[in-house]
């Protein structure tokens, strides 16, 4: 099964509408909040050239952020990568 990490910041309506996505899906995720966390935030635009949240990862892979998310599952292919209700979602 995929490993997931999505870095988020509060207040972000594309981070939540990413979140309700991996949960309606029943897809586990690890969750990391950079809200504030200027090192992080700096890391993300390190690995992935974008300043923006949410960044996804997909076992280690930047993935990009909401839109590619949804891209990805409108292709079928979010349910290839992680079986539905493998485990419980939001595991962060």
């Amino acid at each position: 099964m995929a490993e997931i990490k999505i870095y988020t910041r509060k207040w972000c309506g594309y981070c939540t509408s990413a979140l309700r996505l991996l949960d309606s899906k029943k897809i586990p995720y690890e969750h990391i909040d950079a809200s504030g966390d200027q090192a992080t935030r700096a890391w993300l635009r390190q690995e992935t050239g974008q300043s923006t949240v949410p960044q996804i990862f997909i076992d280690g892979e930047s993935i990009g952020g909401c839109d590619e998310l949804y891209d990805l599952e409108s292709r079928g292919e979010l349910e290839r990568l992680v079986p539905q209700g493998s485990s419980s979602a939001g595991s962060g």
